[in-house]
């Protein structure tokens, strides 16, 4: 996708994806290692009652999805960051993700000719269609092709 391809309101549907619970944990391992994230008897005495998927993973999940449904074919330059980031909903192992993008603003980038900016709202649900995360931000992508 080009930055041309995105118009405010439109929707994007993309999923599903569901990891082990031996690769949330070996993600818990590595970056968040809240015992709740990496052991069942632990996390049966958390607030989440099991095993539950860290955020942090939650949301690297919403970026494999971005990745694999339209950013690694797009004129993609990265981003500025991200806005109002909420986790709603536990994630456990099994879980079912899909994800909803919604374009909110496109606008050229003021200081970078030649750069478009992208405002979306993505939103990730569950096999049950329940919100589970949603995030804002701004993505920056090229609007013309360099020349040779």
């Amino acid at each position: 996708m080009k930055w041309a391809d995105f118009a405010p309101g439109q929707v994007l549907e993309a999923g599903p994806l569901m990891l082990s619970e031996d690769e949330i944990v070996a993600f818990a391992r590595d970056f968040d290692p809240q015992p709740f994230h990496l052991d069942d008897a632990a996390a049966a005495q958390s607030l989440f009652g099991r095993l539950a998927v860290s955020g942090w993973h939650t949301c690297a999940m919403a970026m494999r999805i971005m990745c694999d449904e339209y950013m690694l074919e797009s004129s993609s330059l990265g981003s500025p960051g991200i806005d109002n980031l909420r986790w709603l909903k536990p994630v456990f192992p099994g879980d079912t993700l899909s994800m909803r993008l919604t374009v909110l603003a496109a606008r050229p980038m003021n200081s970078r000719p030649g750069v478009g900016l992208v405002q979306s709202r993505w939103e990730l649900f569950n096999q049950q269609r329940e919100a589970v995360l949603s995030m804002e931000g701004w993505g920056m992508y090229r609007m013309k092709k360099a020349a040779p």
